[in-house]
């Protein structure tokens, strides 16, 4: 009788043939990819560096819900760690080949233990997300993991960077993580993100709508305010996450990455920007590119409230977030949306150490019933409240119009502003002098008898007085009054000089912003 022995060897062969297969198992595709350029690996592979991605919960399957369905490896999300540009990130991405990218309670149960890494780590997070919403299979215990998503969204706020970038659908409760995280990235034309679909809505209410009208990737951007980029394809999307990673920190303790100083733009074509004519538009892009590193700007919801524009530059290879008025749309005046728009970028640049450059040219708050009945007061505060609350370094610039409230929200000295500079065409003032002298003279131009002539006297003599920056350097609100041309310079030594502010807040749990 002949004993057949098997080897040490044989046995690890066959192991190791073992998890090659299960490897196998876990990397393929649930089933055709039915929207999409690339898989959810493909997706990672394309964000990150080459070859750094280690996958994390690969080998996690999906509860049995009692329905006979196969339960493939992963359940239907992608989560690990990786480098881009050689800095550390976490990264998520939802495949929709299995379940429909649908959160069951093993997909949440990775994705928030991914946060908790990227926590623990100090490093941002960045969710993929293309998801078919709570799996309904899992009933109460998809919904769990949402809410737990949420709480780890909020724990993470104001810690390290949150980047969504939304791929193909992103509905009902699963549309609130990207909401809390600070930065939303969609694709025309593929993207789709709300909280009740066109087919319910016209169930409910009879009004007939489509996808891409309630929250598509332009209406998302433009409309709602929903997103803050939109790309033109995945590999767009892509290449601006990695853009918007290189101006930020890895998390609130540190700082934002520092590169060689950029290209140093002419500051002579800055003498002839702002028109001699006060109520001429002209395109405030024009001022920032002459001051910022290599006149490069990185919108951020550009196409929404187009009257204030927030992007983040550098200054002498250093991180920096402008917020500044645009002329070239209602006159730059503040408004609701506007107010909404800076103010959260305010707040998290502020959270991560990124100095504010502000660009004052505004005629001040928005008039009118629509305003007012929308909330204006309360809505408008949140913009006061993000500045007077910012401890980063701040300074002020301001260009032409700084006229009553905008005056005074628009990085003023009064709400803690570090330096302040005026160009010689800037108008600090209750209100443009032809209000003001329709309201101060108004007895005397209706007695006289060439109200048109005492008029153009008065509101020669009101410009002159309080229509220039002089009064306000005065009294000290204005650190210097400068040429155009010397703005660049002006702006690079207050920023240097402000490197090391420490500004401490009173001790509390956090403050109450006027939601």
């Amino acid at each position: 009788m002949t004993t057949e022995v098997t080897s040490s060897t044989d046995r690890t062969g066959d192991r190791i043939a073992d998890l090659e297969r299960r490897r196998a198992l876990a990397v393929a595709p649930g089933g055709p990819r039915r929207r999409g350029e690339f898989g959810a690996r493909e997706q990672i592979e394309r964000l990150v560096d080459a070859g750094s991605f280690t996958e994390t919960g690969q080998f996690v399957r999906a509860r049995h819900a009692g329905d006979g369905a196969r339960r493939p490896y992963g359940d239907g999300v992608v989560t690990g760690h990786a480098t881009v540009d050689g800095r550390p990130v976490c990264v998520f991405a939802q495949d929709s080949t299995v379940f429909g990218g649908s959160m069951g309670e093993a997909f949440g149960e990775k994705t928030v233990a991914l946060m908790d890494l990227a926590l623990k780590t100090g490093c941002p997070v960045i969710g993929l997300n293309d998801s078919g919403g709570a799996r309904i299979q899992e009933g109460v215990a998809s919904l769990a993991l949402y809410a737990e998503l949420v709480r780890r969204n909020v724990q993470a706020s104001g810690v390290i960077p949150q980047i969504s970038v939304v791929l193909g659908p992103c509905a009902g409760g699963a549309a609130y993580s990207p909401a809390i995280t600070d930065f939303t990235v969609m694709v025309d034309g593929a993207s789709h993100m709300f909280v009740t679909g066109p087919d319910v809505i016209e169930t409910v209410t009879g009004e007939r709508t489509t996808a891409e009208d309630l929250g598509g990737a332009r209406t998302s951007n433009s409309v709602n305010g929903n997103a803050h980029f939109l790309a033109t394809d995945e590999e767009d999307a892509l290449d601006t996450v990695r853009d918007l990673l290189s101006y930020l920190p890895p998390n609130n303790l540190e700082r934002p990455p520092e590169y060689a100083p950029g290209a140093v733009p002419s500051g002579e074509p800055l003498d002839e920007v702002v028109p001699d004519r006060l109520g001429q538009a002209y395109d405030m892009r024009d001022i920032l590119r002459a001051v910022v590193d290599d006149g490069e700007l990185l919108e951020v919801q550009e196409l929404f409230a187009p009257n204030i524009v927030c992007a983040l530059a550098r200054v002498e290879g250093r991180s920096v977030a402008v917020v500044a008025n645009q002329p070239l749309h209602a006159a730059g005046v503040l408004d609701i949306d506007a107010s909404e728009k800076a103010a959260r970028f305010v707040r998290f640049c502020d959270a991560f150490g990124i100095p504010l450059l502000t660009f004052a040219d505004v005629p001040g708050y928005l008039s009118g019933v629509r305003q007012e009945r929308g909330g204006i007061i309360r809505r408008g505060a949140k913009l006061l409240y993000a500045y007077a609350e910012a401890t980063v370094p701040k300074v002020t610039v301001v260009v032409r119009k700084a006229y009553g409230g905008g005056y005074a929200v628009m990085g003023s000295k009064h709400l803690g502003a570090d330096v302040n500079l005026a160009w010689p065409t800037a108008r600090i003032a209750v209100m443009g002098a032809e209000g003001a002298v329709g309201v101060l003279h108004r007895r005397e131009l209706a007695a006289s008898a060439d109200p048109e002539a005492l008029r153009a006297r008065l509101v020669a003599a009101y410009e002159d007085t309080h229509g220039k920056p002089y009064l306000a350097a005065e009294r000290g609100y204005v650190d210097a009054v400068i040429a155009p041309r010397e703005t660049r310079a002006e702006v690079c030594r207050a920023l240097r000089a402000l490197h090391g502010k420490r500004a401490p807040m009173p001790q509390r749990r956090h403050g109450n912003i006027p939601l």
